[in-house]
Order: C-alpha cells, then sequence, then structure tokens
C-alpha cells in the first residue's frame, strides 16, 4: 500500500485502485495542493508514466459520492483528453467542455456548484496549441451557430492587436498569443461574472489558473501568476 496526500492505493494484481476522495480528505486539501498534484500527473503523463487504474472498481468506489479536487474548462478538442494529461481517474476532476474553452452563463453556475456546493479547490481553464476554434476565429469563419459561438472569442483576437507579425492562422506563434490571452480573458471573466467564486478565492479557499496545453510535449504550462 502506497500513502500520498489525500489518497490511498492500493497496488494488486489489476492495476492501482485509487480510494475515491472523502470530503474530509478533500478538505484537508488547499489550493496550492491541488495544483501540485496537477503538475505531478502532468509530468507523468509526459514522461509515459500514467497509472494503470482499476476503472471497475473505482467506479463501485465512486456510487455514493464525488468530491473533485478540482473543475478544469478545456476545449472539445479530442486531443486533449483532460484525465489522461493530468493523470487523474475516476472522481478526481470536473470537466467542462466547449470549443475555445469560454465561460457562459451554464458553465459559471457548473464552477460555483463545482467549488462552492462540492467543495472544489482549483478552477482551471486549459487551452491548448494547434486550437482549432482559436484558428477559426482568426479567419473569421462565418457557418450556423458556429458564427456566435466563435464571437465569444473576439476578445481574445482584439487584445493581441498589438502583435508585431503576422496575423494569421497559418502563424502558430500569432495563434498561441490568441490562444493565451483567451484563457487570460475568461480567468478575468470568471472572477467579473461569478461573485461567489471570486470571493472564495479572495478568501484563499480556491484558486483560479490557467494553463496551455502542448500538443507536441503532451506538457501543461501553468498561468498561476494572473491578476
Amino acid at each position: 500500500m502506497e500513502e500520498k496526500k489525500g489518497i490511498t492505493l492500493n497496488i494488486g494484481g489489476e492495476g492501482l485502485i485509487e480510494d475515491v476522495l472523502t470530503k474530509e480528505e478533500l478538505d484537508r486539501l488547499t489550493p496550492s495542493d491541488v495544483i501540485a498534484l496537477l503538475k505531478a500527473g502532468n509530468q507523468r503523463f509526459v514522461q509515459g508514466a500514467i497509472t494503470l487504474r482499476n476503472h471497475r472498481e473505482q467506479v463501485r468506489k465512486a456510487v455514493k459520492g464525488q468530491y473533485p479536487k478540482a473543475i478544469v474548462l478545456s476545449c472539445i478538442d479530442s486531443r486533449v483528453p483532460v484525465e489522461d494529461v493530468f493523470d487523474r481517474g475516476i472522481g478526481d476532476l470536473f470537466v467542462a467542455r466547449i470549443a475555445g474553452n469560454f465561460v457562459n452563463e451554464d458553465i459559471l453556475g457548473s464552477m460555483e456548484f463545482a467549488c462552492h456546493v462540492t467543495g472544489s479547490k482549483l478552477v482551471l481553464v486549459l487551452g491548448h496549441k494547434h486550437c482549432g476554434a482559436i484558428k477559426s476565429v482568426i479567419d473569421d469563419v462565418k457557418l450556423g451557430n458556429i458564427t456566435r459561438m466563435l464571437a465569444k472569442l473576439k476578445p481574445a483576437l482584439e487584445a493581441s492587436s498589438g502583435y508585431d507579425g503576422e496575423k494569421s492562422s497559418t502563424n502558430e506563434d500569432f495563434v498561441q498569443r490568441v490562444t493565451e490571452q483567451n484563457v487570460l480573458l475568461t480567468i478575468n471573466q470568471i472572477r467579473k461574472e461569478s461573485p461567489i467564486l471570486a470571493e472564495m478565492e479572495q478568501k484563499d479557499q480556491i484558486k483560479i489558473i490557467g494553463g496551455i496545453y502542448d500538443m507536441d510535449t503532451g506538457k501543461v504550462d501553468f498561468l498561476e501568476d494572473v491578476t
């Protein structure tokens, strides 16, 4: 048996059986603890050393309740497998996914449920390299409901107007600039439009941070010092 902060791993013949976090164990974790756990998990993912889990057993253990450590807002991109990226198992994370990882009323409500009701300690806005939604807003794509969806990302494009270089979707450096701006603006929007989360962050009950997933390496660069 291997003991880690907030988790107990029982090593058996069918892989690791990770005990589902209890409310008491979650309460003992700080937002910084959760960030450290996600960073360590991402390092294992990058190294190809992700945990072999007994999902069948985890499903049974999670039936009576859930106390995830964090809520992650991610793009819908199928190349960003959020739980795997952080080497987390069943019951570890809330995950909200929408193209371009922006927030709306429903996602804000989901974040408030995760943190204020359930006790999650972290809100992570996760952008990624080579984002199709970001490239589409740069190209001013117009198609059905996609048009209105991309309008939510235009503030990030406008915030990147001072970029000194080719402002096109074929310039990966510019795409990265807009992607980062989108994450930062989304974090600020969460604080502005959710007084509940803003107050929790001010009281150090949660942290609201960003990250960029590098599809080429699997590494997440965390953007913690956002004001």
